[in-house]
């Protein structure tokens, strides 16, 4: 799903500098080169992501590998090139931000992409039945470098973990939204039962 989505975006990307660029002729075999280095670029960093994250808390499961291959629908063909570019990158969980870089680089102006990717991650993270607080800095890392804000983070990772039990509304049991006059009641009851 998440390389349909990519290779939709690259192609649709592919025709509008293709009709900028050479108006109603075909595109050359150089921008039929360009396109194919774009979609192996976004390929090995993504798998190189997916690889890291697995890697973020310090050891790679077999859950984490399985939740990869759920999320990167590799062929049977490719599984053994695939696998050499994440036997070397979950090595260590260093160096995933120059990948993120150039993944954001590439989906700038298409966060949906983004997200998607982002949405594959919080899979390989949840693989294992637990995210640790590695895990999520390197989540929240990659998000900040995919240009994603703190609470379009926070929507992300709820929709994965539910609600951040440190977040303040949640510790006080209001909604984001709620008036003042709301919250200072919910805080005073709380520190009169407590």
């Amino acid at each position: 799903l998440l390389g349909a989505a990519a290779g939709h975006a690259v192609g649709r990307w592919r025709r509008k500098k293709t009709e900028s660029a050479f108006g109603d002729e075909l595109p050359s075999k150089s921008a039929d080169r360009r396109l194919a280095t774009r979609q192996i670029a976004f390929t090995v960093a993504a798998i190189a992501l997916g690889a890291k994250m697995a890697k973020a808390d310090g050891i790679v499961t077999r859950d984490e590998v399985d939740a990869f291959t759920q999320v990167f629908h590799v062929p049977q063909d490719e599984m053994q090139n695939v696998g050499r570019i994440f036997d070397q990158a979950r090595k260590s969980s260093l160096g995933y931000q120059a990948y993120a870089e150039q993944i954001a680089g590439m989906f700038k102006r298409q966060p949906t992409v983004l997200e998607e990717l982002l949405d594959g991650l919080f899979h390989i993270a949840k693989a294992d039945g637990q995210v640790s607080d590695e895990e999520i800095e390197y989540l929240q890392s990659v998000a900040t470098i995919f240009g994603f804000d703190a609470a379009k983070f926070a929507r992300i990772r709820a929709s994965h973990l539910g609600a951040d039990k440190t977040d303040p509304f949640v510790v006080l049991g209001v909604a984001h939204d709620a008036p003042n006059a709301e919250i200072k009641a919910a805080y005073r009851k709380l520190v009169r039962d407590n």
